[in-house]
């Protein structure tokens, strides 16, 4: 098939094409929107500027989407450089650069606003591409591509760019069924081949047998029988022995891994740099570098230090000179200058941005990164070192995925560079080949939608297309798509219950034999003695709960369990009847609340202690005033009563089941435990069908449900009217131009006006609650360093709490609690003080910022005021967010805008 435009496109690249790439553009010139999967770094971007070339030849318009504003910046720079500036725009919500040009880059969330608001600028739009598509699997922003892809108009050309996924051709399907003909690609093949080591102690060795695998095995054949280096499981196991049981001996052991400076020395000495080290830990990331720094480790020579300073002083021109000292400048640039660095998102954005620039022209050789940097971030590397293969998801240490191991270890190998990447797992005690050969040997992972619906999605879309058009794009969605083909499998593994079912009958004799009788009785039993335990827990639980209650200030209590076991005294009682927490402090100094599960019996009250006039428990100093206080009186703990025996109910109907047990003639026949145990794997599988059976049934139309569940809610509060055909209401045109996590919490604080009448630095601090997230499990108290903010703040947390109360009823997921751990530094900051101050305001109540959490805090606080601005109904109240916005955006957070 001719392809004009394509052979023009091609002879401009000082590379040729690869099939994939040639197949995709091909399809996309024949008027096929396309879905390309391969990995990382085998150029699939290529295609997406075709799309661009497309476009501008056809004098139409081709939007470019990226999942974050970093990515969306390197992309303007590359196409700015190829089409010129004027042919060129971007948007990411806090900028705005030649949004009419005929290529615009954006943030996937721009483009969703724009087709919710029916923009003009899509007038002429012939292509979208939509790189890094995967990230509709994210778990908080995935839908947002969900949407882009179902609103779109029919006409335009789809070009969705994936890493490799397993189930591509079921997401090609999908996309066929929503958009129209899409062309599948898939290419498994890395452009650079990626060679497996570990490092065990300073040794180097590969992980797989070359012998045992020859380098032209297909990749196939590879997964299918991967072959350990002998040598390298020889020299574990002597490690091993040695190592790790000193280790494991008491649970803690002396053994050390191999500094990092001698990694990247030995890597070095290899010929293995640039090395990206991936440590899973902002902290971690920081010591590296000052571990290398203290060795004495150097990387660059003096020509290479002074370009690296000259770029450096150009990226960090416009920061402040007071906020430097602050941002630990000079040890940064010194690493720098050495050629080492971190990359982790507590950075200043300036600093990573700078970081970036330096790895890919060579001058920095040695990285120590989370995993944020896999992210799609433009920082190849010869080689990728991973320091452990678990890492924190955000609620627990879990092991890496072949998914997540892939993704990182395909920043290895520099395409148009290095002839092969290198990917080295460090080993420590408990690591074995053979399941860092498992990860290595598996290559894709599944695309899962995320998808569900929201407020602000509900009101866009009935606003937009009506109640009915909703629906039925709910059930367009990717999410019910997997559903309904998950529905399939689950249908067929109820029929297989059935018929073993069929045949157990058959086996206890029939459902009217004797045996099935006696095993009914036996679950009966069963499920009331469970009842029996679960009343006892119940009922000493409300023991606790009581003695709690009648606490009062002053009284010592004996704390039997939890981590603050031993003596405490109650500063704040709580008189909440379904979950009492007094607020106490420990004799060793702990100031908190405590809970019912720190009494499973209940409270002692041993003395009682008058309070010092002039303690005040929030700051260091009080507490250790009252915990001394309460050591002087010498009190002993009484000893932990047993919990009692009793409490659990009438237990008549256990004794009644059984005595019918002890007389069932079922007991007289010799097989009756046999019968039994079958009976019960009846039992056990007919439970499992019905649970299938509810399953099932819930799958087929959960998102319709939730949408009803939304409609329902949003009516009770007067977004949308009455009746089968909704429609938006006043609050409801302005709850859809909300767009944030919490956006019904925030029109409901709009609406009800419980943010008006406050300074542009108090709004700031109260708005930031809504968006902020502590890293901790523990949110700070924080009481707000103004009257008007405290009382916006106790508002804001009653129409949380009433908001919660009306999702709970309607069965819908909660908002967020507002977290206060951002309100002291934001209103720092909104009050014009230094970066020290603000960040040091955060530290007094209770919440350590780095500076590019700070940073990246006040971007997104940004973000929400400037939307409060502009749909907010009272004018004094958006003059307010309009002067905050003004406030925050200096400084720190002002400089390199683009690169977060």
């Amino acid at each position: 098939m001719a392809a004009p435009h394509l052979e023009t496109f091609a002879s401009g690249l000082p590379f040729p094409l690869d099939p994939f790439q040639q197949q995709a553009c091909r399809a996309l010139e024949g008027g096929h929107s396309v879905l390309v999967c391969a990995p990382t770094g085998a150029g699939k971007t290529v295609v997406g500027e075709f799309a661009v070339h497309l476009a501008v030849e056809a004098g139409t318009k081709c939007f470019y989407t990226t999942p974050i504003k970093a990515l969306s910046n390197q992309k303007y720079a590359d196409l700015c450089a190829r089409h010129g500036k004027d042919r060129v725009g971007l948007l990411t919500g806090d900028q705005s650069i030649n949004p009419n040009a005929p290529v615009v880059v954006m943030t996937t969330e721009v483009l969703r606003n724009m087709l919710y608001a029916s923009s003009p600028t899509l007038i002429g739009l012939s292509h979208v591409v939509m790189d890094e598509v995967h990230f509709l699997a994210d778990r908080f922003r995935g839908a947002v591509w969900e949407e882009v892809i179902l609103h779109l108009p029919e006409d335009v050309r789809l070009v969705s760019l994936s890493a490799t996924v397993s189930n591509a051709e079921e997401f090609g399907e999908w996309m066929t069924t929503v958009r129209g003909d899409t062309t599948v690609v898939v290419d498994e093949v890395r452009p650079i081949p990626l060679h497996q080591h570990m490092m065990v102690g300073p040794r180097l060795y590969d992980l797989f047998d070359a012998r045992a695998e020859p380098a032209d095995t297909p990749a196939a054949e590879r997964r299918r029988g991967v072959v350990v280096d002998p040598e390298l499981a020889a020299q574990v196991r002597r490690r091993a022995s040695i190592d790790g049981d000193r280790w494991q001996s008491r649970g803690r052991g002396t053994f050390r891994p191999i500094p990092r400076p001698d990694v990247i020395a030995r890597l070095d000495a290899e010929g293995l740099l640039p090395a990206i080290t991936f440590v899973f830990s902002r902290a971690g990331c920081d010591a590296a570098v000052s571990q290398c720094l203290r060795s004495g480790l150097h990387l660059t020579t003096e020509e290479e230090a002074t370009e690296i300073r000259r770029i450096v002083t150009e990226h960090t021109r416009e920061l402040p000179r007071a906020d430097l000292e602050v941002l630990g400048f000079a040890s940064w640039r010194t690493a720098l200058e050495r050629g080492i660095a971190a990359h982790h998102a507590g950075m200043l954005p300036a600093f990573r941005h700078t970081v970036e620039e330096l790895f890919v022209r060579g001058l920095v050789r040695a990285v120590f990164a989370t995993e944020t940097l896999a992210l799609g971030i433009n920082m190849p590397a010869r080689t990728v070192v991973l320091e452990r293969l678990v890492k924190y998801n955000g609620e627990t240490h879990a092991e890496l995925t072949p998914g997540e191991y892939t993704q990182l270890t395909g920043r290895a190998g520099r395409r148009g560079i290095d002839v092969e990447g290198h990917a080295v797992v460090l080993w420590q005690p408990g690591v074995e080949p053979a399941a860092v050969a498992g990860l290595a040997s598996t290559r894709t992972f599944p695309l899962r939608s995320s998808f569900r619906p929201s407020y602000n999605m509900a009101v866009n879309l009935i606003d937009a297309v009506g109640v009915e058009r909703s629906r039925a794009l709910l059930e367009m969605s990717f999410a019910q798509f997997q559903a309904d083909k998950s529905v399939v499998g689950a249908t067929r593994g109820i029929e297989r219950n059935e018929a073993q079912l069929a045949k157990m009958r058959e086996q206890l004799g029939g459902a009217d034999s004797e045996i099935f009788d006696y095993v009914r009785l036996r679950a009966d039993l069963t499920d009331a003695e469970r009842q029996h335990e679960r009343t006892k827990r119940q009922n000493r639980r409300q023991e606790a709960v009581e003695s709690l209650v009648a606490l009062r200030p002053g009284e010592i209590v004996a704390v039997p369990a939890g981590r603050r076991t031993g003596l405490a005294v109650i500063i704040d009682p709580d008189r909440d009847l379904s979950d009492p927490r007094p607020y106490v402090v420990t004799a060793d100094g702990w100031a908190g609340r405590l809970s019912a599960g720190d009494f499973p019996t209940p409270a002692v009250v041993v003395g009682r202690l008058k309070l010092p006039r002039h303690a005040d428990p929030s700051t260091g100093r009080g507490r250790r005033d009252i915990s001394s206080a309460l050591r002087s009186k010498e009190l002993v703990p009484p000893r932990r009563t047993k919990r009692s025996r009793t409490g659990g109910g009438d237990t008549r109907e256990i004794d009644s089941l059984r005595r019918a047990l002890r007389g069932h003639p079922a007991r007289e026949n010799p097989d009756v435990e046999a019968l039994a145990r079958v009976g019960e794997r009846y039992n056990r599988l007919t439970r499992d069908t019905e649970h299938q059976r509810r399953k099932t049934a819930a799958t087929t139309d959960s998102l319709a449900r939730t949408f009803e569940r939304i409609v329902s809610l949003l009516t009770e509060r007067s977004y949308l009217t009455g009746g089968d055909d909704p429609a938006t209401t006043e609050a409801g045109e302005r709850l859809a131009r909300i767009y944030t996590e919490s956006d019904l919490l925030v029109a409901e604080c709009l609406r009800t006006g419980v943010w008006a009448g406050l300074s542009p630095a108090e709004l700031a601090a109260v708005v930031s609650t809504v968006i902020f997230e502590s890293r901790g499990d523990e949110v700070p108290e924080v009481r707000g360093p103004t009257g008007p903010i405290r009382r916006a703040l106790a508002d804001t947390v009653r129409l949380c709490d009433e908001l919660r109360a009306d999702e709970l009823r309607n069965r819908l997921p909660t908002t967020r609690e507002p977290d206060f751990g951002f309100v002291s530094a934001a209103y720092t900051w909104a009050g014009t003080a230094s970066l020290t101050e603000s960040l040091l305001a955060a530290v007094t109540t209770g919440s350590e910022l780095s500076p590019g959490d700070f940073v990246r805090w006040c971007r997104q606080l940004i973000d929400l005021l400037d939307q409060i601005r502009t749909t907010s109904q009272d004018p004094a109240l958006a003059k307010a967010a309009g002067r905050a916005v003004g406030a925050i955006r200096r400084g720190v957070v002002a400089v390199d805008a683009t690169a977060v």
